[in-house]
């Protein structure tokens, strides 16, 4: 916990893979909670905003956290407009492919839509990106 912020289940499976039960280090959770040491909330938020400014989009963020346990969206993420959404998934695309234009290479622009999906673009994110020039952005 000193290195970065947790959530919840996150910590419940370390203690469980150290053959810890779950009837001891629940009370600990709970108290770690009423304390503000541990805080879902403030992990999704703190998570978000990294992958945010590390080029990842909406649809992957949401996925990490559900496996890390939080299943509700902070407000980083949806106070972040579509459009905004957008122009991060152009800086994404340019970032790894340069500036290529992929109009009339269609083989190109299935890969690069792949890679702007695994990065958890929307569909229309992706075709923005693909479609626009990062000096039109």
């Amino acid at each position: 916990m000193a290195r970065r912020e947790h959530s919840r289940y996150e910590l419940a499976i370390k203690l469980r893979q150290r053959k810890i039960p779950p009837d001891v280090f629940d009370p600990v959770l709970d108290e770690y909670e009423r304390e503000g040491w541990l805080d879902d909330d403030r992990f999704a938020e703190i998570y978000s905003r990294q992958r945010i400014e590390a080029g990842y989009g909406p649809l992957r963020i949401l996925a990490e956290l559900q496996q890390r346990g939080v299943n509700q969206a902070p407000e980083c993420l949806s106070s972040v407009a579509e459009e905004e959404w957008c122009r991060r998934a152009v800086r994404a695309r340019d970032k790894r492919f340069g500036l290529a234009d992929v109009q009339g290479d269609l083989p190109e622009k299935l890969r690069q839509a792949r890679f702007l999906a695994r990065r958890g673009f929307s569909s229309s994110q992706s075709e923005h990106a693909l479609s626009a020039r990062s000096d039109d952005v």
